[in-house]
């Protein structure tokens, strides 16, 4: 069975990225059931800055995904990092660690919850958002997304809370908007369909 082994940074990203994954698959590769593993949870700044943390996360990862012939995901958020430019950096850091392993580097700008944004119509009503909300302006603009939502919720949002069931719920085609969540789509749905 094709298999995924998540890297990323945030409890709520645990839940809910398996879900958020399984959801694109279903969508891309319907008759091809994936095994998501659960994912490793690592600290942003150790995992980018200390090459002894990163290299202990990055051989867990690759050594479950060898096991079925997978790819390791490192999802991040970049928050005002230039992705062009760190995500080629851990894609190589990663592969001189282990190159016989298969790497996806995805870095969400600013935040994973960016993502949401771009699709809150989908989410109207759901803890408590307004029946008639809509999209910021500028989504890519929004440095806090996290805020962003919980000032329109009912209670404020927490990702361990929140994250699992708006992955579950958000609209994927109006979060294509978010061109950070578009190159994540069709690099993992590409991903996918390659697998053997």
């Amino acid at each position: 069975m094709p298999y995924i082994a998540p890297i990323v940074e945030g409890h709520g990203e645990v839940e809910a990225v398996p879900a958020l994954l399984h959801r694109i698959a279903q969508g891309e590769t319907p008759n091809i059931t994936r095994r998501v593993n659960f994912p490793i949870r690592v600290k942003a700044g150790s995992f980018l800055n200390d090459d002894a943390y990163f290299r202990k996360q990055i051989i867990l990862a690759a050594a479950k995904a060898a096991q079925a012939n997978g790819f390791v995901l490192i999802l991040l958020d970049c928050e005002d990092a230039c992705p062009a430019t760190r995500g080629p950096s851990i894609l190589s850091r990663a592969q001189a660690i282990r190159e016989d392993v298969g790497y996806l580097v995805v870095l969400a700008y600013r935040e994973y919850e960016s993502w949401f944004l771009a699709a809150a119509r989908s989410l109207r009503g759901i803890r408590g958002l307004p029946e008639d909300l809509e999209p910021p302006d500028r989504i890519e603009g929004v440095r806090n997304a996290k805020d962003w939502l919980g000032k329109r919720m009912a209670i404020p949002y927490d990702p361990v809370v929140h994250q699992l069931e708006f992955s579950r719920r958000f609209d994927l085609q109006q979060a294509r908007a978010n061109a950070s969540f578009n190159r994540f789509y069709d690099r993992i749905s590409t991903t996918l369909a390659t697998m053997p």
